[in-house]
């Protein structure tokens, strides 16, 4: 393939992706490649405008799409406090989703755990007596109401021995769920100089716990848990605001600062909203109910391609076809502000050509769109058909016509 056919490649992947941001009324700017890692979208955008907020990391997430619609230092690296609770909690709800473990199932509190996380400890804590068994529904509804250090030692100890074993579990887990850089040394966020998440992590974990365990999500919306006849009530600010809040986490360390993790539903229109690093339990509460109130007043849902719909086209090498058509797994909802304001700017993201055979569903690459500078979507790509391998002489003049573009590279690089 020539450089010429490349680019008559690209152009008709940017006709296809500009004819959807057209029908969504967007002023669309778009650069479709078939390279490797994906780059900054070629073309300018403004940050997104109407909103700043005043702590050091935050992320507004539309649940559905999984669109970001606010983004602040979303990938730097944070000392969680209480957050880190949320991924021992998917641990958990998992375990109980594959059969390992049963809400009835009972975890004594040891005298480390009663010592470190218990009333001794003077931090957040279920009041637990020591060498008590308690089932493990209610450990659960002491870790979301009541941010029970004792209860999530309990589970760490029960599950792995100690808390450093648990702390690995915990990470791979992170890594199994798609949390590529989150890691974790401990059930209770406790301080730790290895403990570090980010605040689009956050955001995508308390996703993947919203629709993984509908079942076990409604615990984050109790109001109140007694136990040890002893009453607290649920840290999380936003439940009493009357914005749609049901969930998820609140976390406060002098090295973290104040930090939430917290979700609403207005009109069917789900949103996940993570503010770190505040400098006090009430910009906590007011940053984030602002970012809520935010997006829920200034965006609204668009479909970009219905599901099935061809995106794009990868190139394959040494198939029976020279394309293959690119579909994502359902629809594609893009989050566009009311005012339509705003530039999208897309990338179709893989590494090709695709060698071939090529089976349907198989992953090939990545859509990405962009709101302005930020980064609104990204969703993977699969194959809408299968490709088999080419015959011999297709194979061999994919071969040379590789090889010739690696040399006009090779001398275009030297220019």
């Amino acid at each position: 393939m020539t450089e010429s056919s490349r680019r008559t490649n690209v152009r008709r992947q940017n006709r296809t992706i500009v004819r959807a941001l057209a029908a969504i009324g967007c002023v669309a700017v778009l650069f479709a490649a078939a390279l490797g890692a994906g780059a900054a979208p070629v073309g300018s955008g403004k940050k997104e405008e109407g909103f700043q907020s005043s702590v050091p990391a935050a992320v507004l997430l539309d649940a559905d799409s999984d669109s970001i619609l606010y983004e602040k230092n979303g990938d730097q690296p944070i000392a969680p406090a209480s957050l880190a609770k949320l991924m021992t909690l998917e641990f958990l709800f998992n375990e109980i989703k594959q059969g390992r473990v049963k809400p009835d199932d009972e975890y004594i509190i040891s005298e480390n755990a009663w010592r470190k996380g218990g009333a001794p400890s003077h931090g957040s804590t279920m009041f637990a007596a020591i060498h008590s068994r308690v089932k493990v529904s209610d450990l659960l509804q002491g870790i979301v109401v009541d941010s029970a250090n004792d209860a999530c030692i309990a589970v760490a100890e029960a599950l792995a021995g100690n808390e450093a074993s648990f702390g690995q579990m915990l990470t791979q887990r992170a890594r199994a769920i798609g949390l590529e850089t989150s890691t974790f040394t401990n059930s209770t966020g406790y301080s730790d100089p290895n403990l570090r998440v980010t605040a689009r992590e956050m955001a995508e974990l308390a996703r993947h716990i919203i629709h993984t365990y509908p079942d076990f999500y409604p615990y984050f919306s109790q109001r109140d848990f007694t136990w040890n006849n002893i009453h607290q009530q649920n840290r999380n600010p936003l439940l009493g605001m009357g914005i749609g809040a049901d969930g998820l986490k609140t976390g406060e360390t002098s090295e973290a600062g104040f930090n939430l993790v917290g979700s609403a539903v207005q009109d069917n229109f789900r949103l996940i909203v993570v503010v770190t690093g505040a400098k006090s339990d009430k910009e906590r509460a007011d940053e984030a109910k602002k970012l809520l109130e935010f997006g829920f007043h200034d965006f609204q849902a668009r479909v970009l391609f219905a599901e099935g719909q061809t995106v794009g086209d990868a190139k394959v090498f040494g198939g029976d076809k020279s394309y293959v058509p690119l579909i994502a797994p359902g629809i594609i909802r893009v989050m566009v502000p009311r005012n339509n304001s705003q530039r999208l700017l897309a990338r179709i993201v893989y590494t090709g050509p695709v060698p071939a055979p090529i089976t349907k569903g198989q992953l090939i690459g990545k859509l990405k769109v962009w709101r302005g500078e930020n980064l609104a979507l990204e969703l993977p790509l699969q194959a809408a058909d299968d490709v088999g391998r080419g015959s011999m002489s297709q194979r061999a003049m994919d071969g040379a016509t590789e090889l010739m573009i690696g040399v006009l590279r090779a001398g275009v690089s030297k220019l």
